[in-house]
């Protein structure tokens, strides 16, 4: 189209738009509208019109997801919750309140459906907000809310967390207020749903609206659950400190506090030490937050001294055993709830509880009967506190179970729930002494230990069981050299015999060449609870604290092949709304069966040719039954123990030294004024008497233990021949295998009269070597840690063993 011809196209008022006109390039004077350059540009044409597609396609991606369709679609779900909300917030209304009505008998049966318990009257009180001091009041306040008295009643991040963990299977933990608790306590149930946690969201909104502060704290008071069967701040007071609310002082305000985290962890009365440990943080804390508050004067906070609770009393139908049955079938109860819901503990206490529950145990009626019956006729019928003032404070604990099942078929708590509050079969604050030596087998048997020297540790391996023998680690004392019972020296000896007669120097050394982590490692897989435990070599002579539980799950394992077991008392448990499905007490293998059947065979020497044998293997009730078991008598004769099995029951028992006013520990030395010497109560003696009294009277036909291994006792293997390979010239610290020096004896410490033969396994006897001389005491520090390697004058004084 030339020039004219768009001037009359434009005064037409055409549409067409002129076409673009060809450039002409200087250099050939060929445009770009045809020729050569014509084709250039059909080409570009071309590649742009197939460009076309993909980025169409692109621009359709873009057009669905755009900034304004997410945030429409963001705004749009925001609209329908807060719809969702308005409507449930209009549909729940604040229910009835039912903390009474929820409250209903726990029945407890025996294993054959008879009935032990019916556990419930429920201790509970309510008083006026104006009955408690003012101070008091607070303490609850800094514990659990300190926003309480401006906030709306509902903690928001806190609930969400709480619902997005419950519906992601990470248990049900979110932040809760006050008035969310008492909700929670009064109006509705402990269930750990969604739908309950938003009932209670909502219910909570709106008492916070209807109810002012002061009721809404004296409703969470008065229904929170305190532990000790107590209900409400004034069953609390009363059970705690014997005072009425009114009388509360700040300190004590704060303790009841701080247990509403959890109450029976926090009694102090039954707390272990890390129980301890932790209410008297949560002590602190409440008190600081007080002082945050501006409710508590600094200098008056820093002048506070914690406050002990007095001794419980025994709640009414847990009489004799009961109690003790009661209360560890409820705390299994409550471990299941928390495993299975991700619950916490108070929240897990408050669901049992009171709360309509048929709990069947695994006790056996008959056994139980029959360890009641031994303990009466082997020890506590001999008691006479009149007589002798020792005799009061003899506690005995025992705990029998299937080794096949893990159920727990008879326990012993005490005399009476009623006289003694705490469970002497769940007790941890005693050592278990030398029971804890087959640990330190077991764990040199699975690991392949060897030692000193690079020979393997079997039962047949000769280690130097001198009396305070320095014991080393590659060539180094490690500053410890324990005494053995009376301080009597064996010379070279087998393990077997080492077991057999508790020979501490052995195994001393034995958990060194194995190694103590691993040690403590096997212990923790047995079944032991080692938190906080050091692995320290000071652990071989059983310085920690354990329970008879513990003790009798460790020995179940061993006589389960090394098969874990973890003794459950609980058969079935369910109430209206649920049924808890019990764990399997039988768990995986934690040590080889080889590593397990070995220590068994070795501990049946300790009952055919040591410690046990007068007790146990010379009774006449004993009708050729295989057993196998250890003694153990601790510091100071603070306790004395025999843990003890056959293929189908193992039993552990432990007698205690406690002063029964102040609860600490005492020696047993002189009980029953019927044991020659000293009167030294030791494991092998009215432990085992009971063990043999309940077992031998319960057993049925005779058994054998089915064996995977060819060492020890039960099998009869010759020993190894001991390695010489150090002269007798060289000091004390060298490798078990070794020989000692053999310094003259003084006329005070004449040397053993008997030689420290091999048990039944018929190999050589050995002449025990002599005592070195004692180190000089001033050279010591003693710190009286049990746990410190270096306190060894502490430790000479004590002279465990058995």
């Amino acid at each position: 189209m030339g020039r004219a011809e768009e001037r009359r196209a434009r005064q037409r008022g055409g549409r067409r738009a002129a076409p673009r006109r060809s450039t002409v390039t200087p250099a050939t004077g060929v445009g770009d509208g045809g020729g050569t350059g014509g084709a250039a540009g059909g080409r570009a044409a071309a590649r742009r019109a197939a460009a076309r597609p993909a980025k169409a396609r692109k621009s359709g991606i873009r057009r669905l997801f755009t900034w304004k369709k997410i945030l429409g679609t963001f705004l749009g779900v925001c609209l329908l919750g807060i719809g969702a909300f308005v409507v449930l917030y209009m549909l729940v209304d604040i229910p009835k309140g039912n903390a009474a009505a929820e409250r209903q008998s726990n029945v407890y049966k025996y294993s054959d459906g008879t009935i032990l318990a019916r556990d419930g009257e429920i201790n509970r009180e309510s008083v006026s907000l104006d009955k408690v001091p003012k101070d008091v009041q607070h303490t609850f306040v800094a514990a659990e809310n300190k926003s309480f008295y401006h906030d709306s009643g509902v903690d928001l991040r806190g609930t969400a967390r709480g619902l997005l963990n419950t519906l992601t299977g990470k248990g049900t933990q979110g932040g809760s207020t006050i008035t969310q608790q008492y909700v929670k306590n009064y109006y509705l149930t402990q269930d750990q749903t969604v739908t309950r946690k938003l009932k209670e969201l909502v219910i909570s909104l709106k008492v916070d609206q209807r109810e002012s502060k002061d009721e809404i704290l004296a409703g969470y008071i008065n229904t929170s659950y305190y532990g000790r069967g107590a209900y409400g701040i004034q069953a609390a007071a009363q059970a705690y400190y014997r005072v009425d609310a009114q009388h509360l002082t700040v300190e004590q305000g704060a303790y009841l506090a701080a247990l509403l985290q959890a109450p029976s962890q926090y009694d102090w009365a039954v707390a272990g030490p890390n129980g301890k440990r932790l209410v008297q943080a949560r002590w602190n804390y409440v008190l600081d937050n007080m002082v945050k508050q501006h409710w508590l004067d600094a200098g008056k906070r820093q002048a506070m001294k914690f406050p002990v609770p007095k001794e419980p009393k025994g709640a009414p139908g847990r009489e004799g055993q009961k109690g003790y049955l009661i209360e560890l079938a409820n705390k299994q109860l409550e471990q299941q709830l928390m495993k299975e819901q991700g619950i916490t503990q108070s929240q897990a206490e408050a669901a049992v509880v009171d709360r309509g529950w048929t709990i069947t145990l695994n006790i056996d009626r008959k056994k139980q009967a029959a360890l009641e019956d031994s303990v009466k006729k082997q020890l506590t019928s001999k008691l006479d506190p009149k007589k002798r003032k020792v005799d009061a404070d003899v506690q005995a604990g025992a705990v029998s179970v299937d080794p096949k099942t893990g159920r727990i078929v008879a326990l012993y708590g005490g005399q009476d729930y009623f006289k003694h509050y705490i469970s002497n079969a769940t007790r941890r604050d005693f050592q278990p002494a030398s029971t804890f030596k087959p640990v330190i087998l077991a764990a040199a048997m699975d690991e392949g230990a060897k030692t000193q020297d690079g020979l393997p540790i079997d039962a047949n391996t000769i280690y130097d069981g001198t009396s305070e023998r320095p014991v080393v680690d590659h060539g180094a004392k490690v500053g410890f050299a324990p005494p053995n019972e009376d301080d009597v020296s064996y010379g070279n000896i087998t393990v077997q015999s080492a077991m057999n007669k508790s020979v501490n120097s052995v195994f001393a050394q034995m958990g060194v060449d194995v190694g103590m982590e691993k040690v403590m490692a096997t212990a923790k897989k047995l079944g032991m609870d080692t938190e906080g435990m050091q692995a320290v070599p000071a652990q071989t002579l059983g310085s920690m604290g354990a329970s008879p539980l513990e003790m009798a799950g460790i020995y179940a394992t061993l006589d389960n092949h090394g098969k874990k077991v973890t003794p459950g008392i609980i058969a079935a448990a369910e109430n209206r709304t649920r049924k808890v499905s019990v764990t399997d007490p039988i768990g995986d293998q934690v040590i080889s069966r080889e590593a397990a059947d070995t220590v068994t065979s070795v501990l049946t020497g300790v009952v055919d040719d040591g410690t046990a044998r007068t007790s146990v293997a010379d009774n006449p009730l004993r009708d050729g039954q295989q057993v196998a078991g250890k003694t153990g008598t601790s510091d100071n004769n603070w306790s004395a123990w025999f843990t003890g099995y056959t293929p189908s029951l193992v039993t552990s028992v432990g007698l205690f030294g406690e002063n029964p006013k102040t609860s600490k520990h005492t020696s047993m030395t002189g009980a029953t004024g019927l044991l020659p010497g000293s009167g030294r109560i030791n494991g092998g003696g009215y432990p085992a008497q009971i063990w043999a009294g309940y077992t031998f009277g319960v057993m049925g036909d005779t058994s054998k233990f089915d064996l995977d291994t060819t060492q020890g006792a039960a099998k009869q293997m010759p020993s190894r021949t001991p390695s010489m390979t150090q002269s007798p010239s060289h000091s004390p610290s060298m490798s078990p295998s070794h020989s000692p020096t053999q310094p003259s004896h003084s006329a005070s410490q004449p040397p053993p009269s008997h030689s420290a033969t091999q048990s039944p396994s018929h190999s050589p006897s050995m002449s025990p070597s002599h005592s070195p001389t004692a180190p000089d005491p001033s050279t010591s520090t003693s710190t009286d840690n049990p746990l410190d390697p270096n306190d060894q004058q502490h430790l000479h004084d004590r002279m465990p063993g058995q």
